[in-house]
């Protein structure tokens, strides 16, 4: 037989349960749009400071004595510091999808706007046209009395007030579409660069907790393993330091000068360093062969400057177009004369399959651009020297000074990309697929050598 004695006790303990909850659900509110951003200040704010505090520890840590103790602290704190950055770059994320939102509708309604206005406008201009077809005295014979007819004028003039004003009011609304959407596309490139942000710090902290679990596998057993770790790291970093890095149109240089230069340029434009390194692997990874950005890369000399004609260096084709003298020679000659330099024996690129030649050294400028940047190169390496395009110290501060001018900003991604596609093309990377190619290339490279050259010389 059922017991239902229990079932009632079951029933009364559940209710009573209920009821006791009931008070926490009546006080649960949805959070208002003024609370959350609040919310997400605060967040932020609070995250900020321990990434401030963990910076100073990991700087602290970096100072002392290299120990097996010591690296395994420094990579606990760069974990600590990358979760930082990722919960940093979420609540970035949060805030800016709202704002994405909110302007997505705003352009919609404005858009929509615009074309109740251009129906206005429409029936405004049809009643105009109707009116303006008849002649005045036809106008005026059409009318009863002439009462009637002033009254129709009063009208037209009306109508031609309306029509002033829809013009004006859809001007308006096409001003403010146009600073919506702009205001929009800096919001998804704020999600985009945070977004590549995380990534980053994702493989950081992947490739940090691998190393630290290492680490503490060596600390198990002896001091002496880690002095043979820390032996083969040196070496290791020694290595990097010595390898060289390929530069276009100039002799190879060790890493560790590259690397220097690069910091050069960084301290006097704000541009990551390996950026800027990603930039010239990325120039001389192009050659002659390289049908991925559909231009001939090698190198050619100039042997007329009335015509701009030259030949190559490797094969001695002849090509019309090696250098634009409207444009390029007079400046290349002047660059040239004031170096010492034969123009005849200078190397510059070979023409692109469309379009002109002549860009000089690792940096690859045409000489009317490397003229508008030379005050720069000396104000930045002392007011003496003359800037040379085939010296790669000043090349990589030329470089740096043109990627700033098109819009690189250190930290994103978006804009690095942008600055890339810019100074291979001229044109944004959403302007052409070539483009867009050459700047994906530039910021994986980039990527690459933070990653496996720059990161492990830090702390050696």
């Amino acid at each position: 037989m059922v017991q239902l004695k229990p079932m009632k006790f079951v029933s009364k303990a559940f209710f009573v349960a209920l009821l006791l909850m009931m008070p926490l659900f009546s006080y649960v509110q949805a959070e208002t749009t003024d609370e959350r951003e609040a919310r997400l200040r605060a967040e932020l704010a609070q995250v900020e400071k321990e990434q401030a505090e963990t910076e100073k520890v990991l700087a602290a840590q970096q100072g002392q004595s290299a120990s097996i103790q010591r690296d395994i602290q420094i990579l606990t704190t760069k974990i600590k510091a990358a979760q930082l950055n990722i919960k940093a770059k979420n609540l970035l994320i949060e805030g800016l999808g709202k704002d994405i939102g909110k302007k997505e509708d705003k352009i919609e309604d404005l858009e929509g706007h615009i074309a109740r206005g251009k129906q206005t406008l429409a029936q405004i201009m049809r009643k105009t046209n109707e009116v303006d077809s008849s002649s005045f005295a036809e106008f005026l014979l059409s009318q009863n009395s002439l009462s009637n007819a002033f009254l129709d004028i009063d009208n037209f003039e009306s109508v031609q007030e309306s029509l002033k004003e829809t013009f004006e009011d859809i001007r308006n609304d096409k001003a403010q579409t146009e600073s919506e959407k702009n205001a929009l596309n800096t919001r998804k490139n704020q999600e985009v660069d945070a977004r590549a942000v995380i990534q980053v710090e994702q493989k950081s902290i992947e490739a940090n907790e691998k190393e630290k679990q290492r680490l503490l596998s060596i600390s198990k057993t002896s001091e002496i393993a880690y002095g043979q770790e820390l032996a083969a790291k040196r070496t290791k970093a020694a290595q990097i330091r010595a390898a060289l890095f390929s530069l276009r149109d100039a002799t190879a240089i060790p890493f560790e000068v590259a690397l220097k230069y690069a910091n050069e340029a960084s301290k006097a434009t704000g541009i990551r360093p390996a950026f800027i390194l990603g930039i010239f692997a990325q120039e001389s990874s192009l050659d002659t062969t390289d049908s991925t950005f559909g231009k001939q890369v090698g190198s050619c000399y100039l042997t007329d400057p009335k015509t701009g004609a030259g030949a190559s260096v490797k094969s001695g084709n002849t090509f019309p177009n090696v250098m634009k003298p409207t444009r390029d020679v007079t400046p290349f000659l002047t660059i040239t004369k004031a170096l010492g330099l034969d123009y005849t024996k200078t190397l510059v690129s070979c023409p692109q399959s469309i379009g002109w030649g002549g860009a000089m050294g690792p940096a690859q400028f045409i000489p009317s651009t490397w003229v508008l940047y030379e005050a720069g190169i000396k104000r930045a390496l002392g007011g003496s020297i003359t800037p040379n395009p085939w010296n790669p110290e000043h090349a990589f501060i030329a470089a740096s000074l043109l990627l700033i001018d098109n819009g690189a900003v250190a930290g994103s991604f978006t804009s690095e990309k942008n600055a890339a596609c810019k100074y291979y093309s001229g044109s944004s990377c959403a302007a052409a697929t070539y483009a867009n190619t050459y700047g994906t290339s530039v910021m994986s490279k980039a990527d690459m050598i933070q990653r496996t050259m720059i990161d492990p010389l830090q702390g050696i």
